[in-house]
């Protein structure tokens, strides 16, 4: 296997994993919510909101990898 393709498959396992990772910072967000703790769980949110531009990004850089 080249290095490329070591790269895409690296790559694709982040995207997977930061998926994964998302959706527990949502259940927990709605967690914090629960117990009355809004601001908190705004910035949980926010942090999500990153972690999915974050995947757009990866999702480009393949598109570039070719």
């Amino acid at each position: 296997m080249d290095f490329v393709e070591k790269a895409r498959i690296r790559m694709e396992h982040w995207i997977d994993h930061n998926l994964d990772h998302l959706g527990h910072y949502q259940a927990f967000a709605g967690e914090l919510e629960n117990a009355g703790k809004a601001e908190c769980a705004r910035h949980i949110r926010a942090m999500g909101d990153l972690l999915s531009k974050s995947n757009d990004h990866l999702k480009e850089a393949l598109r570039y990898l070719g």
